[in-house]
């Protein structure tokens, strides 16, 4: 069908109607979730509070540093086989995580009374941000959009995660090793659940860092999964509620300097620790399965990029050129190449993202 047709009615939809819109519909989420579990919705053991908080503050702390980014020249590099209405992002700074993550884990903290598992997963989260940030500074440094090698990145990506998952299994024991299923089902892990947690905080991590393409993509639908995926372990797990909060906040504040058109790009920095958060959370809450429902934009994208990949290197001829199964990978260009413009593309992906963040609240 034609991709016009589904992009029809949102053509219009300027960045800042967009965000508004999010944000919008996100706090009503927050407030009417605390409401019906029968929290206080501004005190610090709700959703709603940690989530606002966050986001004025990463707002404010934005108008700081983004002039600051621009000034030390942290221009991001945009690749020359992209869609060509993105070359006039390049000069755009990068690495806005530097102030979105800091200020997320800060108010996290400082709500949850410094709880052990907040603190781990704030190290996590800091952790996966430092690997994004040595990719960021050597892109920078290169003029290049390489950073550091898939190699590297992928081995610190593992290192980390592995110190992580072996604090969660000497912490909680057998405790974490189920995962949840919808509808009050569980699934022992057993000695699975080790590969099963490491592989999840290095693939959640890089998706995210796939679907950081479009102004406000990441940071929109990272907000979305990240206060769902808090309200779903508020129950058992009030601490990881206030983080993924406030992270879900920090993140949406980001977006009111990245969205259409962005003043400041989020950088594998950003990027990098959005995925470590969610897993983390996802990991200790037993989360995992409805951290794969909510993340379903990042996991679609991912998937683009796989099928891509496999189908040019199964389609090579003797000249060793393949044919592509998308216009360009990851999907979100695939849809600009085929007509959609930047913000149609982002308000479906936000639409969707709530979507199964809906539904996730639902099943689980």
């Amino acid at each position: 069908m034609d991709a016009k047709f589904f992009s029809r009615g949102v053509t219009r939809v300027t960045g800042q109607f967009l965000f508004w819109t999010l944000a919008i519909a996100l706090t009503l989420l927050a407030s009417s979730l605390d409401w019906l579990a029968g929290r206080v919705s501004w005190q610090p053991g709700g959703l709603t509070l940690p989530f606002v908080l966050a986001a004025i503050a990463t707002w404010m702390v934005g108008l700081w540093a983004v002039p600051v980014l621009q000034r030390l020249k942290a221009g991001q590099v945009i690749r020359e086989d992209g869609p060509q209405a993105h070359l006039k992002k390049a000069g755009t700074p990068t690495m806005g995580g530097v102030f979105v993550v800091p200020v997320g884990i800060a108010i996290a903290l400082f709500l949850s009374g410094f709880s052990s598992s907040v603190i781990a997963v704030s190290l996590l989260t800091a952790a996966y941000a430092f690997i994004g940030w040595i990719d960021d500074w050597q892109i920078l440094n290169r003029r290049s959009n390489k950073g550091i090698t898939p190699r590297q990145k992928l081995l610190l990506q593992v290192g980390f995660g592995a110190l992580f998952c072996l604090w969660v299994l000497l912490q909680f024991g057998g405790e974490v090793t189920q995962l949840l299923l919808p509808f009050g089902l569980i699934l022992p892990l057993g000695f699975l659940f080790f590969p099963v947690a490491w592989f999840a905080l290095v693939a959640e991590s890089n998706a995210a860092n796939l679907t950081d393409g479009l102004d406000g993509l990441a940071g929109g639908t990272g907000a979305i999964a990240l206060l769902a995926l808090g309200a779903l372990v508020a129950p058992t797990h009030p601490d990881l509620m206030v983080f993924s909060a406030a992270m879900a906040g920090s993140y949406l504040g980001f977006v009111t300097h990245n969205r259409n058109p962005a003043r400041v790009f989020m950088g594998n920095l950003g990027s990098l620790a959005l995925g470590g958060a969610l897993a983390a959370v996802a990991i200790l809450s037993q989360s995992l399965l409805a951290l794969l429902i909510l993340s379903g934009i990042f996991f679609v994208e991912t998937i683009s990029v796989i099928l891509q990949v496999s189908y040019y290197k199964a389609t090579k001829d003797e000249k060793g050129i393949g044919q592509r199964l998308f216009k360009m990978a990851p999907l979100h260009h695939h849809l600009e190449l085929s007509g959609w413009n930047e913000t149609s593309v982002v308000a479906w992906f936000y639409g969707i993202g709530m979507i199964l963040a809906l539904m996730c609240l639902v099943i689980f």
